[in-house]
Parts: structure tokens; sequence; C-alpha cells
């Protein structure tokens, strides 16, 4: 690509607003330089350039240009040959061309790495980026953070993570669970918690605790359960809980006022708020209704 080239001016052809159109490969110096000179200027990304109003746009274009023309090497391109040719860049997502083309999977990393490199733009016939050769420099430094970020975003890798992360979500909701299944919950032995009244605790939301055991903790893995007891776990005995009945969630009275943030981190535990009582009785409504279906169809299906 020759420098010159690179901008393109063209005169508006609407009569009622004169201007020029102006079009050059994106750099943030050169963009900036631009928009300092051309304040008015606005970017028509439809068309992939910008336009300068008024009826001199044209020439102050002209004017504009040469200055940038003078400030850059017109030796550059054939400089920027030289030295891929003497330390070249070998990947299967670029080619060599008149320029240098960089074909990857998306990848935000790769498409602000590129962005960054003056004169590099994409191409959206080829669906490409392209570098020229002046700034192979600048690419030769940011090539490892691109292929990298490629390698990383390609379907194959892409595909390996997801089910990666699926099976680590699957056996954190598995651990999860079977925790749940035991029904207990560790509450400071010097501040308990009522018996046989809903309560909010951290994990599992409104419950009732029935009983209090005065046995210290011993589980290693109770701390990533339950992050209140990671400081001074030998403060906190089990409680077991039940799910309350919807009856006692519509008996129980919400709290007057929420309690200290500090109070709750450590005690584990806090007299349930309206909202939080609210939540509870519509999931024990979706419960019931759920039952009473499944009641139905097992009626239906012994009289058939």
């Amino acid at each position: 690509m020759e420098i010159a080239s690179a901008f393109q001016i063209a005169p508006s052809d609407d009569e009622e607003k004169p201007g020029a159109y102006a079009a050059f490969p994106y750099d943030r110096d050169l963009v900036r330089r631009f928009r300092e000179t051309f304040p008015r200027a606005r970017w028509r990304g439809a068309e992939l350039r910008w336009f300068v109003p008024g009826t001199t746009a044209v020439q102050r274009l002209d004017t504009w240009v040469a200055q940038e023309l003078q400030t850059l090497d017109r030796h550059a391109d054939a400089k920027g040959r030289d030295a891929f040719a003497f330390d070249p860049l070998e990947s299967s997502y670029l080619t060599i061309a008149d320029d240098l083309r960089v074909r990857t999977p998306y990848s935000r990393t790769i498409v602000e790495a590129l962005r960054s490199i003056p004169w590099a733009h994409w191409d959206p016939e080829e669906r490409i980026w392209r570098v020229p050769f002046r700034s192979y420099e600048e690419l030769k430094s940011r090539w490892p953070d691109i292929e990298a970020a490629a390698r990383r975003n390609e379907p194959a890798a892409r595909q390996k993570r997801r089910e990666e992360q699926k099976a680590q979500v699957s056996e954190e909701t598995s651990r999860v669970q079977a925790e749940r299944r035991r029904r207990r919950y560790p509450v400071t032995g010097d501040d308990l918690p009522p018996l046989g009244l809903p309560v909010s605790i951290d994990r599992w939301g409104v419950v009732v605790f029935e009983d209090i055991q005065d046995l210290p903790l011993h589980d290693p893995e109770v701390a990533e359960f339950y992050p209140h007891v990671r400081d001074d776990p030998a403060r906190y005995v089990w409680a077991r809980w039940r799910m309350p009945s919807l009856q006692e969630v519509y008996r129980t009275r919400p709290a007057r006022t929420d309690e200290e943030p500090e109070l709750r981190s450590t005690r584990g535990w806090w007299w349930a708020s309206r909202d939080e009582l609210r939540e509870r009785a519509r999931k024990l409504r979706e419960v019931e209704r759920a039952q009473r279906a499944r009641h139905e169809v097992r009626k239906t299906s012994a009289e058939v």
C-alpha cells in the first residue's frame, strides 16, 4: 500500500450540506491529529469514512494530507519488507501478499492489539486484518499475544473449555446438593438461633432449626460452604434445620429492621425480613402445586 494512496478525499454530493469525505487506515495518533484539525468532523460508520463540513473542506483536507505525508517515511514499507525478510513471522494466522494479512477467530484481545498497530485496518470484504509492512515491527512485538489469543478462541479450544466448565459446575452443584441434604448449619455457640421459628441463614434462606448439637466443628470443608466460620471455627457448633411449612411462614412476623451486616457475617443467622419470607412462601407454594399436579397425574393413571 502506497502511503499517499492510503488517504482518500472526495467531495460531498449533497448541495444542501457542503463538505468532503475522508478515509484513511485507522491509527490512534493519526485520528487524534485529524480530530484536532477538524473538530466538526463526524464519523459515518455505515460508509466507513469521515465527513468534514464546509465549502472549503476539500482544500483543507488536501492541505492536511500534504502535511501528514511530509512527516511519514516514504521508504517505510521497503524497510518493513527488509525487516520481515531478515526475521520473518511464520504462523497459520498470517499470510503475505502486498501487505501482511491476519485472519484469526474473533477475540477482543486480538482486535485491541491490531487496532493499536499504526496503519492496520479491517478489510470487511475479505474479513481479514491488513497490516502494511511499515508496521511490521509493531505487529511482531504484539504477535505472541495475538497468536495465543487466536489459539484460545479456536472452536475446538472453546468447546473444550465449555465442557470443562460444565464438568466443574456439575461437580460443584453435586457437592452443594450433598451438603444441603445433610440439613446442618454452623451457628455460634454463644448466640444460638431460636428453635421452631423461621429464621434466615446465609446459604439456604428461610429455615427452621430443630436441634443444636453441642459438638465442635471438625470437618475441614466447612469453610468452603460456610465462609462465616473461616476466622474462628472453634466458636461454632452444628444445628439441624428443616424447611418451614407454608403456615409457619405465614404466621411469622418479619423483622422490623435489618440487622447489622457484621452480625450476619459472624453469627450466620438473622430474623427473616418481609421479602425473605415472601420468597420462601412463593417457593413453598410452587412445591405444593407441583405435588398436587403429580398427585392428579397418578390418580388419573390409576383410574385408566
